[in-house]
């Protein structure tokens, strides 16, 4: 069979990703930027952002500086590599050999398979169309090797080149085409030899010794002399539990017997993969056609069958087996690595590590629901309502510390409320303020104490905030937004309430 392969290149691929979440950002310019050496340097730019001149490797001050409008967004890191995966996982539906083509690739040996649509013209079109309707840029190249169909991906204006004329696909691209570093193309770059039609026919051991071993590596394996190995995608097969009944199944024994059987196979498994599960939900199919299902969801990653039972014990209740239920489906939809819990030997002091208080918090998010509990952590922001988020897990770790050098409210608003104000001059704490319809008279009072935003996102915009005492003792938190200016009135809210 001849050997075809096929490069897929995402020119925006971390960038289409936020586009994706926030479709506001579509069509206007924003980059991705990460601190480096003390600067918030670019590492990715959209195409709006790149026609108005942006690049990685600009430092954010300098590009908001010819680009007022750009916006701004923290950089993720290992994004690229999730994505990649995800989306080479979603290929492997029109090849079973996918590839990862770090940082912005992938590789499909489909050898064999174009012809279920009919020709590679109509194969390369339905990937690509199915990828931009899920919101990415690509753009694919198909050949006889790796190497040229990658390099025709990002340099070629053809998109299909057949079998045997991989020269005639290189020439006329730019020694980048064929993956050099960038100091081998520089090299080549000084010495004239911008195309790979200038130098494809030097002699091998004269290509070796001016720019070493990867030029005439890379050469064979984009012409096909060498072959290139991939290390394909494995999907995970599913954590997938099934139990017929030989008997419609009725009462709620028998439902847990059920259970029972199903948590030892799927914990087993788990078990021996170093797993736990975080959620879960069981399918009852009954002998009418319909299915009932229940699901559980845990703090940490655990395959402690007992524990699963209970949860799921209490859940039994709320499945109506009416004429009975023919099978039983059990999936663990969230699966996550389990790290084993090293106990002290003497003198421990149970803590978040505890498996005994994560299971008390499952079986109480079982009974009051699954948005019953919740556990925060400190977050990298200045702003009060975005200094915190919600852990994922209870053995999540924090990236930072909470800030506890000035006082901050026990009660803090999701969204700052509105008030009116009274104050003597514009630098001074307020007098009186006005909430739902009840006056304040205020007593005492500290501040102002100044939270800037974050400038690369909105420069010069802050709040002076103050603790004040009203004349019952209640405490509040209250900001001024902004600055006095004669044209404008000032706006106060509320923002949180003290103990």
């Amino acid at each position: 069979m001849e050997k075809r392969f096929a490069s897929i290149w995402f020119p925006y691929l971390t960038t289409d990703r936020h586009t994706i979440r926030q479709p506001e950002l579509r069509n206007m310019p924003f980059v991705l930027a990460a601190p480096i050496h003390g600067r918030m340097v670019i590492t990715e730019a959209n195409a709006a952002a790149e026609v108005q001149g942006v690049s990685r490797g600009m430092v954010v001050a300098d590009a908001k500086a010819c680009l007022p409008d750009l916006g701004v967004a923290d950089a993720s890191a290992g994004l690229a590599e999730r994505l990649l995966k995800v989306l080479g996982l979603w290929c492997i539906r029109y090849t079973p050999v996918v590839a990862e083509d770090p940082p912005d690739g992938l590789i499909l040996d489909i050898s064999g398979c174009p012809h279920l649509w009919q020709s590679e013209e109509l194969y390369l079109k339905e990937i690509v169309n199915k990828l931009q309707k899920r919101g990415f840029h690509a753009r694919m190249a198909i050949a006889g090797t790796i190497g040229t169909a990658w390099a025709m991906a990002r340099f070629g204006n053809d998109l299909i080149e057949d079998s045997g004329r991989e020269t005639d696909a290189l020439l006329s691209l730019p020694p980048a085409a064929l993956r050099l570093e960038p100091v081998v193309v520089g090299r080549l770059h000084k010495l004239g030899l911008r195309t790979v039609g200038s130098f494809i026919h030097m002699p091998p051991s004269v290509l070796r010794r001016r720019f070493g071993e990867d030029l005439p590596l890379r050469l064979r394996q984009a012409l096909g002399r060498d072959d290139e190995p991939i290390l394909p995608l494995r999907p995970v097969p599913p954590y997938v539990e099934r139990l017929p009944c030989l008997e419609p199944v009725r009462t709620a024994t028998s439902i847990e017997i059920a259970i029972d059987k199903l948590l030892e196979a799927l914990c087993k498994r788990l078990s021996g993969e170093g797993k736990g599960l975080r959620i879960a939900t069981l399918k009852c199919h009954r002998v009418d056609g319909k299915t009932v299902q229940v699901g559980i969801t845990t703090s940490r990653a655990t395959a402690s069958v007992p524990h699963l039972a209970k949860l799921f014990g209490l859940k039994v209740p709320y499945i109506e087996p009416a004429l009975g239920i023919e099978l039983f489906v059990l999936e663990a939809s969230k699966v996550e690595d389990s790290d084993p819990v090293q106990e002290a030997l003497w003198g421990g002091v149970p803590g978040l590590e505890d498996t005994a208080l994560s299971e008390l918090i499952d079986r109480l998010k079982g009974r009051a629901g699954i948005r019953a509990i919740y556990r925060y952590l400190p977050d990298e922001h200045h702003w009060p309502e975005r200094s915190f988020k919600e852990a994922s897990s209870i053995t999540e770790k924090p990236s930072t510390l909470w800030k506890s050098d000035r006082p901050r409210p026990t009660r803090l608003l999701a969204s700052p409320e509105p008030i009116e104000v009274t104050a003597p001059i514009p630098d001074y704490p307020p007098m009186l303020f006005r909430h739902k319809g009840e006056t304040h008279t205020i007593k005492k009072a500290d501040g102002p104490e100044r939270i800037e935003r974050e400038w690369w996102m909105d420069i010069g915009e802050h709040r002076d905030y103050y603790h004040v005492e009203d004349d019952k003792g209640r405490r509040y938190w209250l900001y001024r937004s902004g600055h006095y200016e004669d044209d404008r009135p000032q706006r106060w809210f509320l923002h949180g309430f003290f103990a």
